[in-house]
């Protein structure tokens, strides 16, 4: 089957996206909130086939400093395939020129990424609306600060 990529949001089905998500599984995302992030979005990646969205991915990006690629998801039957491998090397190669390129990955995934050239940052930190849903989920650590 051949792959059609896109970049242009005109003729995206935000609830389709929004199911994509969910059985990725990433997560909960309504449509009207993709439709938001994905137009504040820089660089963004949009996999079909036969009309239908099979993955997706997007950058934030100033253009010169960072680039923070995100919210890379594909249906579950074209998971290992290589399709979310060309959707980051889309975005990697979108990005390139920044001085750093920023992702965070699901606890496990982080293999993955190497391939790309991505490091664990000893530095980074996060503030979550959902904090306990994060730790949960293995994105953060519990607080060993006085708050």
């Amino acid at each position: 089957m051949n792959i059609t990529w896109s970049d242009t949001l005109d003729d995206i089905d935000w609830d389709e996206l929004s199911a994509l998500y969910k059985v990725a599984p990433l997560g909960d995302k309504p449509g009207a909130n993709l439709k938001i992030v994905f137009a504040n979005s820089r660089y963004r990646c949009i996999a079909r086939v036969e009309q239908r969205i099979v993955g997706v991915g997007r950058a934030l990006a100033d253009g010169i400093d960072t680039s923070y690629i995100c919210d890379v998801a594909v249906l579950p039957q074209w998971q290992g395939t290589g399709l979310g491998k060309q959707i980051v090397a889309r975005l990697v190669a979108l990005s390139h020129g920044h001085k750093k390129i920023i992702l965070y990955a699901v606890p496990g995934k982080e293999p993955f990424y190497r391939k790309f050239g991505f490091r664990r940052m000893l530095t980074a930190m996060a503030i979550f609306d959902d904090p306990a849903a994060a730790r949960e989920r293995g994105y953060i650590d519990q607080p060993t600060d006085p708050v």
